[in-house]
């Protein structure tokens, strides 16, 4: 029976979690921000939000042939059906397992213009700081950085690392975009360290301008 039921639990576990997320994010009124001119971009782009934050971006950008990356773990199974099943394109890889590969293949893809859509403090946190990996596979394949924040009222906040949040039905859902940045190829560490909290005080920043709209106090 055990053994059944590791071989069986990724589909059943994913099934159940598809139709939870299409069932309740079909009633999410979700108002998108400032997307005009990241629309506008020419080349591969990284649509970045914080981990907690990754319901409501799968929901409006189902059936989008965008790409993710989901981990190699038993979670992970659970994760890349749910996300196959929303019509994402999966890579599978993490810091732990996997990682160097999964870089090489986003690169791959992003240097045909394609859209990655990253959590970039993920997998592990630190809860929104941005990990170096993403400005890796910034760098190396010339697309841009678009930051994304995302809020919805009212909500569940999990006590997870990221305070993961799931909307509660009929929520009203913001998506708020900025200013979109590159990594120049031959940006030296300090450069680079430069832009990456460039990048995460935008994503700060964005973060609490859509709590703010919604009603949310925000500490200064």
């Amino acid at each position: 029976m055990k053994k059944w039921w590791r071989r069986v639990r990724p589909i059943v576990l994913s099934r159940l979690a598809y139709w939870f997320v299409r069932t309740l994010g079909a009633t999410f009124r979700i108002k998108v921000i400032n997307f005009e001119s990241t629309a506008a971009l020419e080349g591969g782009k990284v649509y970045c939000c914080w981990h907690g934050r990754s319901m409501i971006a799968s929901i409006k950008y189902r059936n989008g042939g965008h790409w993710v990356i989901i981990s190699k773990s038993k979670d992970g199974d659970i994760q890349t059906h749910v996300f196959e099943n929303f019509g994402f394109n999966v890579i599978r890889g993490s810091s732990g397992r996997g990682g160097e590969r999964a870089l090489i293949e986003s690169i791959r893809v992003l240097r045909k213009g394609e859209i990655m859509a990253i959590t970039p403090d993920g997998p592990r946190g630190p809860s929104q700081v941005v990990q170096g990996g993403v400005m890796v596979m910034a760098r190396k394949s010339g697309a841009w950085l678009v930051p994304c924040a995302i809020a919805a009222r009212p909500r569940f906040l999990a006590k997870s690392w990221d305070s993961y949040m799931i909307p509660f039905p009929f929520a009203k859902c913001i998506m708020n975009f900025g200013e979109a940045m590159k990594v120049p190829e031959d940006a030296s560490e300090e450069a680079v360290e430069t832009i990456r909290l460039a990048f995460q005080e935008e994503m700060t920043r964005l973060q609490e301008e859509a709590e703010r709209m919604l009603g949310f106090a925000v500490k200064s």
